[in-house]
């Protein structure tokens, strides 16, 4: 079934029957719904925080000001999984930092850090580790595989037709897709055997070899755990399931902790207590309390105009935690220091 789109100023929305998930509706209203970029002010609570997922590519919160917001609020860094400029973002953020000091010299504030990160799927077909490689040399300091192009989204929430049919009215969007529909559609990283595909594996070696940080996004569980097996072999030590309770990911505490106690990180999101998802966020912090705080980081995954700025984000899932019952020193473990571990401040 395909939506066809009504006038521009309008979100796309698919109809679903009575009783269907919210996220259904949500994740296509969410994508087609756009107005002014967002320019935020300023918020205390986020001192030294870092967040590892954020947004801030086109149509979203204007980069720029959001690094300046974090300055001026005492965060330590962003790391812009999305940024204008897709094809170099490493070299997008060098051109950010550079603005950013320039303001930082004649405001007095100290200038957070920031930093690029690459996903291997956001175009028709999955990137060679080759270019995973160049990233890297340029600069990047995060890999994430496939995301709203993966053949997991698709099959969940569906997508824009444009992406495999470049005749298609560019603002539709289908329902969920029939899986074997949506592997033909999107991206998968197993081969007919269940096993990573060779060009995936090549690619977790270059990471490997890196040392960089790895995200296994939108991955269906199979995926994950094959991911999980390769991540293993080669000693990889930074790599993290984001938004473990979200339609794509949607895994159990169990399963967490058992991802936890092999060194995956858990990154735990704004995104999924948001109104969008509406995931409870006592339930989010009865995970973290059953998985524990080694292994575990919050972050915004804040961009898109229905959310809030990312730096206001932090702020409330860092409030929202500590609320429910964890600690400040464990709050400050999730969103400060294992966030660091991430970006390659800290050693691990």
């Amino acid at each position: 079934m395909t939506i066809e789109a009504p006038a521009p100023t309008q979100a796309v929305r698919y109809v679903a029957e009575a009783g269907a998930p919210r996220y259904l509706t949500s994740y296509i209203a969410r994508r087609a719904y756009r107005e002014e970029v967002q320019h935020p002010p300023v918020v205390h609570g986020v001192q030294g925080v870092i967040d590892v997922h954020c947004h801030a590519h086109d149509g979203q919160q204007d980069a720029l000001d959001l690094a300046k917001y974090a300055s001026a609020s005492g965060m330590r860094g962003l790391l812009y999984k999305s940024i204008v400029g897709r094809a170099r973002p490493a070299e997008s953020v060098r051109k950010l930092l550079e603005q950013l000091r320039r303001w930082a010299d004649d405001s007095g504030v100290e200038p957070i850090q920031a930093w690029a990160g690459y996903n291997i799927g956001s175009g028709d077909e999955l990137v060679s580790a080759d270019e995973v490689r160049k990233q890297i040399d340029d600069g990047v300091v995060a890999i994430w595989m496939p995301t709203a192009r993966s053949a997991n989204t698709i099959h969940k929430i569906g997508g824009p037709p444009i992406w495999w049919d470049k005749s298609a009215n560019p603002r539709s969007h289908t329902g969920p897709l029939p899986w074997e529909e949506a592997r033909r559609c999107g991206h998968y990283l197993l081969d007919e055997h269940g096993k990573l595909k060779q060009q995936v594996r090549e690619i977790f070696h270059v990471v490997a070899d890196s040392g960089i940080m790895v995200s296994f996004a939108h991955a269906s569980h199979p995926e994950v755990y094959a991911m999980l097996d390769e991540a293993l072999r080669l000693g990889l030590k930074r790599a993290l399931v984001d938004h473990p309770f979200s339609p794509f990911v949607d895994l159990s505490v169990d399963e967490m902790r058992d991802l936890a106690s092999q060194g995956i990180y858990l990154n735990f999101t704004f995104d999924e207590i948001s109104p969008l998802l509406g995931v409870d966020p006592y339930q989010m912090h009865a995970a973290i309390r059953a998985i524990g705080v080694e292994y575990v980081t919050l972050s915004s995954d804040c961009g898109e105009p229905l959310f809030p700025n990312s730096v206001e984000a932090m702020r409330l899932i860092r409030g929202y935690m500590r609320a429910f019952g964890l600690t400040n020193e464990e709050v400050d473990r999730v969103s400060i220091h294992n966030p660091a571990k991430l970006v390659g401040l800290d050693q691990a």
